[in-house]
Order: C-alpha cells, then sequence, then structure tokens
C-alpha cells in the first residue's frame, strides 16, 4: 500500500505533468528545428538549381550537350542529381533523365515531384524545366531539365527524428525517477507528521510536528500547525486552571452551606437559630452565584457579543455617576475620593453599562484596598488626538511589579489580599470589557519610593474603538 501511495502524491503528479510539459516543448523545438532546415534545405535547392542553369544557358547549344552528356564526369554531379535534354516533345536527347517527370511544366520556378522508379521505393526529387537554344541557334528548340535530390532533407529528418527519441527518453525517465525520488521523501515526511498527529489524538498534548526550519510549504504549514497546537495547550491548560479554581472558589462556600444545614438539623427548633443559619447559607450561595455570573459575563464579553450595545456617550458622565455611586462608601471607609477632568464632555463610543462596570470594579478595590486615611482618585480626558483616557488611582497597598500581569487573569488573588473577599474575578473582567473596545490597560505604582506604594490603572481608547487593542502591564 506504501508503494502504491507514491504514485498518489501531489508531487509525483506534479512530476508527470512537468514531464509532458518538457515533452512537448521538446517536440515543438524540434518540430520548429525541423521546419527552418526543412524550408533552409528546399531553398537552397531551388537556388542550386536556377544558379547551374543560368550559368548552363549561356553555353554554346554543342557545348551544353557536352556538358550534359559528361556531367557524371565533372563537377556538375556533386550538385545535379540528373540533367537531360529534351526536344519540344518531351523526347529525350542527352542525358541520364530518360523520361520526362510526370506533371512537369517548363517554368522558372522549381517543382517538387515524386518519382517511382520499377521495382524501387518512391522517392522526390526537385526540378527545373526551362527553354534552351537549339543547335541552328533558334530559340525554344530544346528544354533543359535539371534535377536536385532531397536525400539531404530526409536525412535531416532522420538525424532529428533520431535526436529526438534519444533526448527525450533518457530526460523522462530521469524525471520519473526523481519524481518517484521526491515523492517518497514527501510521503515519508506525511508519514512521520500523520504518526506525530496519531500520537497528539491518543493524548499526548505535548507532541509536535516535525517541521525543520520551514524552507518548504511542507514545513512551513507544520510550524504553523505547531503553533496552533501551543495555542491550544495553553488554552486546555488556562480551562484546566480555571476549572481548579473554580472547584477551588466554590468548595469552601457550600462545604460551608453543608455544614450549617447539618447544624439546623440537629439543633433544637429554635426559630432565630434556624432564621441566621439560613441566612448566612444564603450568603454563602450567592457568593456561589456570584462567580458563576461573572464567568458567564466574561466569556459573553470575550466572545464579542456585547459589540451591539456599543453607542456614542459621555465619559464624564459615566465618571460623575460612579463618583456618586461611591462617595458615600469611601466617606464610611475614612477615605478621601478625588474627582478631576469631570467637568466637560469625553465623547466615546462604546457601551455604557459595561464601562460603568469596569469603574465600578475599579473604584471598588481601590476603596477595598486602601486603609483608612488614604486616597482614591478618578480622573478622565482625552488627548491631543481626540482619545478619551481613564485613571484610577488609590494609595492602598499596590500590586507588586511581578503580579501585575496575573492580577488580570481569572482567580489570581495574591499573598497581600487573600484577607479579602473576592472571588479574583473582578479585573479580569475588566480586561474582557477593555479588549472588547479595543483599548489598552495599564498597571503602575502610584507611589514607587513608599511601603504604601498603592496602584494606577490607566485606561487609555484608541481612535477606533474595537479594532486595536493592547495590553501594557509595566
Amino acid at each position: 500500500m506504501y508503494r502504491t501511495d507514491i504514485f498518489r502524491t501531489a508531487t509525483f503528479r506534479l512530476t508527470l505533468a512537468f514531464v509532458v510539459a518538457m515533452i512537448g516543448g521538446i517536440l515543438l523545438q524540434f518540430g520548429l528545428v525541423y521546419a527552418q532546415m526543412n524550408g533552409y534545405e528546399s531553398a537552397r535547392s531551388s537556388d542550386l538549381l536556377r544558379r547551374e542553369a543560368a550559368l548552363l544557358v549561356q553555353e554554346t547549344p554543342e557545348r551544353l550537350e557536352d556538358e550534359v552528356r559528361e556531367r557524371s564526369k565533372t563537377d556538375l554531379r556533386v550538385i545535379l542529381n540528373g540533367a537531360s535534354l529534351f526536344d519540344l516533345n518531351h523526347n529525350r536527347i542527352v542525358g541520364d533523365i530518360r523520361h520526362w517527370p510526370e506533371g512537369l511544366e517548363v517554368s522558372d520556378r522549381t517543382r517538387r515531384l515524386t518519382v517511382a522508379p520499377p521495382g524501387d521505393t518512391p522517392y522526390e526529387m526537385r526540378y527545373l524545366a526551362i527553354e534552351v537554344p537549339g543547335p541552328d541557334g533558334s530559340s525554344g528548340d530544346r528544354i533543359l531539365v535539371l534535377a536536385r535530390s532531397m536525400h539531404m532533407a530526409d536525412e535531416l529528418r532522420y538525424i532529428i527524428k533520431r535526436a529526438a527519441l534519444i533526448s527525450v527518453i533518457p530526460m523522462v525517465l530521469f524525471a520519473l525517477l526523481a519524481g518517484l525520488f521526491l515523492s517518497h521523501r514527501a510521503l515519508g515526511r506525511v508519514k512521520e507528521m500523520r504518526q506525530a498527529i496519531e500520537r497528539i489524538m491518543a493524548g499526548d498534548l505535548h507532541e509536535r510536528l516535525p517541521a525543520g526550519r520551514e524552507w518548504d510549504d511542507i514545513e512551513r504549514l507544520a510550524g504553523a500547525v505547531n503553533r496552533m497546537l501551543d495555542r491550544l495547550e495553553h488554552l486546555l491548560d488556562e480551562i484546566r486552571d480555571v476549572g481548579n479554581d473554580i472547584a477551588h472558589d466554590l468548595r469552601t462556600p457550600l462545604a460551608r452551606v453543608r455544614a450549617r444545614l447539618e447544624r439546623a438539623l440537629s439543633s433544637q427548633d429554635d426559630p432565630e437559630h434556624l432564621k441566621s443559619i439560613i441566612l448566612r447559607a444564603t450568603q454563602d450561595l450567592d457568593q456561589c452565584f456570584s462567580v458563576i455570573t461573572a464567568l458567564l459575563r466574561i466569556g459573553e464579553i470575550e466572545n464579542g457579543r456585547r459589540r451591539a450595545g456599543f453607542t456614542m456617550m459621555d465619559l464624564s458622565e459615566l465618571a460623575a455617576g460612579i463618583v456618586d455611586l461611591y462617595e458615600p462608601i469611601a466617606e464610611t471607609q475614612g477615605l478621601a475620593l478625588m474627582v478631576g477632568g469631570i467637568d466637560r464632555p469625553i465623547p466615546l463610543y462604546g457601551d455604557t453599562d459595561l464601562l460603568n462596570e469596569v469603574l465600578a470594579n475599579l473604584v471598588d478595590n481601590a476603596i477595598k484596598f486602601t486603609p483608612p486615611g488614604g486616597e482614591v482618585g478618578l480622573i478622565a480626558g482625552s488627548d491631543d488626538a481626540g482619545c478619551a483616557w481613564l485613571k484610577v488611582y488609590d494609595t492602598g497597598i499596590g500590586i507588586a511589579e511581578d503580579e501585575r500581569g496575573a492580577v488580570l487573569g481569572r482567580f489570581y488573588r495574591s499573598d497581600k489580599s487573600r484577607h479579602i473577599p473576592g472571588s479574583g474575578l473582578g479585573l479580569s473582567l475588566v480586561s474582557a470589557i477593555v479588549d472588547l473596545h479595543g483599548a489598552s490597560l495599564k498597571i503602575s505604582a502610584y507611589r514607587p519610593n513608599r511601603e504604601m506604594t498603592g496602584s494606577v490603572f490607566t485606561i487609555h481608547f484608541s481612535a477606533r474603538n474595537g479594532v486595536d487593542q493592547s495590553i501594557n502591564i509595566t
């Protein structure tokens, strides 16, 4: 089966097509060469006949008769293959052309006629028949017939055919052998790739296709497939990590719900006690539902299904609404909520509800991670190109430089924030919404040289929202 597959490969079929094209090109080349050489030989024969006829006409009748009679003993035998004098009735007077050629006419144009001698193979001759003076000096009394054989053209035809056969056969054989070799090599590479794919399908996700240095199309295709497999492996790792994180984050509240319900079953019929147990169980279940809801929203946003809600909006108005919502909470926590740049309209094309969620998450995190007496700020504006931007800063515990990329992942909780309630999905949701709007998110320290470094989240919207996006962490 492996040997028969060689003849089915694209390489072998391409080789066959190349062989056919090569044979056609060789035949066309030899055909053109033969046509040129045949035309040249025909013109040469006609020219020789006319030139010799012009010389013989100038001879006296007696001298002409001697020249024709003695042709085999002179240089004319090399040029002329036949010469005779005929009278006006086509009777031979002298010469080796014993009979008037059938179809020959007296003219200054040469004629190509076929001669069929008795018991011999027919052959072609080129003839020229002109009138010459007779012995009495009167013009037109005799006819000079000159003939030249076409054997040179036949020899050229034979040589060309033989050369074509001699050159075509080894070239075709060499091309077929090269095609078999290349097909065998290509089939071997495909076999290696197929075996690698089978190992990947069997569960070995670390397996990759043999790509080499990507010098040809197959290696470039294998390289692209390997990069796709790298991406798929990364996504599968993320899915596995997310699943583990979901199981870990949901297990604790569900375990608390189960424990409280078991205590309720074993407790006395105290309505207030049962009410408090049910209330705490409900809070734990709400925490589970919030995790699930956040994951669903992140998936929905990453799939781009919320772009239908994009409209022109005023970013300063959105920021002012967030300030009104969180200012009482900040005062309760003993924090100062600073505002800037929302005193003038800032046009932006986006989803109001989603961007409201972004600001709510950032401001809520800033308040949550800033100790009493600190400061939280929200600033909005636009640059010279008309691109809107937002900044949310705080004077809290800050984010370590090596964690600024990880905090955007799902369920990530730094060591400094594990004692604070939360699911670790807020910044993941912010990142997904920022991506959807084609904006960039930059995280930096607000006060780099202090113990409480604080954090600054800067969102910069591009001129074409939702087209170009990047996330820069510094």
